[in-house]
Protein backbone atom coordinates (compact mmCIF):
# COMPACT_ATOMS: atom_id res chain seq x y z
CA UNK A 1 0.00 0.00 0.00
CA UNK A 2 1.23 3.44 -0.71
CA UNK A 3 2.42 5.84 1.56
CA UNK A 4 0.86 9.52 1.83
CA UNK A 5 2.49 12.14 3.82
CA UNK A 6 -0.32 14.43 5.92
CA UNK A 7 3.51 16.02 7.78
CA UNK A 8 1.32 20.04 6.98
CA UNK A 9 -1.62 18.48 8.64
CA UNK A 10 -1.44 15.99 10.69
CA UNK A 11 -3.47 17.17 13.21
CA UNK A 12 -6.37 18.31 10.84
CA UNK A 13 -5.91 14.07 9.50
CA UNK A 14 -6.11 13.03 13.25
CA UNK A 15 -8.82 15.19 14.18
CA UNK A 16 -11.22 13.95 11.16
CA UNK A 17 -11.55 17.43 10.04
CA UNK A 18 -9.97 17.04 6.86
CA UNK A 19 -11.11 14.67 4.09
CA UNK A 20 -9.95 16.44 1.27
CA UNK A 21 -5.92 17.32 -0.01
CA UNK A 22 -4.06 18.08 -2.84
CA UNK A 23 -1.07 17.23 -4.42
CA UNK A 24 1.65 18.15 -7.06
CA UNK A 25 1.72 14.62 -9.22
CA UNK A 26 -0.56 11.62 -7.64
CA UNK A 27 -2.58 12.00 -11.36
CA UNK A 28 -2.96 7.68 -11.34
CA UNK A 29 -5.27 7.56 -8.36
CA UNK A 30 -8.54 6.34 -8.85
CA UNK A 31 -11.69 6.40 -6.91
CA UNK A 32 -11.69 3.05 -4.74
CA UNK A 33 -6.89 3.31 -3.97
CA UNK A 34 -6.69 2.92 -0.42
CA UNK A 35 -3.44 4.50 0.80
CA UNK A 36 -1.60 4.51 4.20
CA UNK A 37 -1.76 7.98 5.91
CA UNK A 38 1.72 9.29 7.65
CA UNK A 39 2.98 11.78 9.82
CA UNK A 40 5.96 11.83 7.31
CA UNK A 41 7.46 10.15 4.70
CA UNK A 42 10.42 11.40 3.38
CA UNK A 43 13.20 12.81 4.99
CA UNK A 44 13.41 10.81 8.08
CA UNK A 45 16.85 10.83 9.70
CA UNK A 46 18.67 7.84 10.60
CA UNK A 47 16.86 5.41 13.13
CA UNK A 48 13.59 7.52 12.73
CA UNK A 49 10.50 5.19 11.95
CA UNK A 50 7.48 5.91 9.29
CA UNK A 51 4.51 7.15 11.73
CA UNK A 52 1.20 5.72 10.67
CA UNK A 53 -1.64 7.76 10.98
CA UNK A 54 -4.36 5.33 9.17
CA UNK A 55 -5.56 3.63 5.92
CA UNK A 56 -7.89 6.30 3.47
CA UNK A 57 -9.80 5.25 0.60
CA UNK A 58 -10.03 7.45 -2.48
CA UNK A 59 -13.59 8.89 -2.73
CA UNK A 60 -12.54 10.78 -5.71
CA UNK A 61 -9.24 12.13 -7.56
CA UNK A 62 -9.72 15.01 -10.00
CA UNK A 63 -6.61 17.31 -11.50
CA UNK A 64 -7.42 21.25 -11.47
CA UNK A 65 -5.81 24.29 -11.25
CA UNK A 66 -4.54 25.54 -7.92
CA UNK A 67 -5.82 28.91 -8.44
CA UNK A 68 -9.25 27.36 -8.94
CA UNK A 69 -9.70 28.40 -5.15
CA UNK A 70 -9.22 32.02 -5.65
CA UNK A 71 -11.42 31.80 -9.30
CA UNK A 72 -14.68 30.44 -7.79
CA UNK A 73 -14.17 31.73 -4.18
CA UNK A 74 -17.44 29.72 -2.78
CA UNK A 75 -15.68 26.68 -3.93
CA UNK A 76 -12.60 27.96 -2.30
CA UNK A 77 -13.69 29.06 1.10
CA UNK A 78 -15.66 24.99 1.41
CA UNK A 79 -12.18 23.47 0.35
CA UNK A 80 -10.09 25.53 2.96
CA UNK A 81 -12.67 23.86 5.60
CA UNK A 82 -12.27 20.12 4.04
CA UNK A 83 -8.69 20.71 3.98
CA UNK A 84 -9.11 21.08 7.73
CA UNK A 85 -8.78 24.80 8.15
CA UNK A 86 -11.97 26.38 8.99
CA UNK A 87 -12.20 29.40 9.68
CA UNK A 88 -11.14 31.60 11.92
CA UNK A 89 -7.93 29.90 11.04
CA UNK A 90 -5.52 31.65 8.40
CA UNK A 91 -5.87 29.16 5.98
CA UNK A 92 -9.22 29.27 5.41
CA UNK A 93 -9.01 32.36 2.85
CA UNK A 94 -7.97 30.53 -0.43
CA UNK A 95 -5.62 33.12 -1.18
CA UNK A 96 -3.01 32.01 1.61
CA UNK A 97 -4.19 28.96 1.61
CA UNK A 98 -2.58 28.78 -2.14
CA UNK A 99 0.62 30.72 -0.45
CA UNK A 100 0.85 28.44 2.29
CA UNK A 101 0.61 25.74 -0.68
CA UNK A 102 3.42 27.05 -2.68
CA UNK A 103 5.28 27.91 -0.34
CA UNK A 104 5.75 24.59 1.07
CA UNK A 105 5.80 22.70 -2.54
CA UNK A 106 8.87 23.57 -4.72
CA UNK A 107 8.16 24.92 -8.26
CA UNK A 108 4.18 25.66 -7.27
CA UNK A 109 2.37 28.46 -8.52
CA UNK A 110 -1.35 29.38 -8.67
CA UNK A 111 -1.46 28.04 -11.90
CA UNK A 112 0.41 24.65 -10.98
CA UNK A 113 -2.33 21.83 -12.27
CA UNK A 114 -2.62 19.60 -8.61
CA UNK A 115 -4.46 16.34 -7.91
CA UNK A 116 -7.59 16.98 -5.84
CA UNK A 117 -7.73 13.82 -3.89
CA UNK A 118 -11.19 13.86 -1.58
CA UNK A 119 -10.99 10.55 0.83
CA UNK A 120 -12.35 8.51 3.99
CA UNK A 121 -11.07 7.42 6.59
CA UNK A 122 -11.14 3.36 6.71
CA UNK A 123 -11.80 1.71 10.03
CA UNK A 124 -9.16 -0.16 11.08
Amino acid sequence: MRNISFALTTEQFIAGTKDVTRRLGWANLEAGDLLCGVKKGMGLRPGEQIERLGVIEVVSATREPLRRMTDDLEYGFAECIREGFPPPHRYSWPSEFITFFCDSHAGCTPESVVTRIEFRKVEP
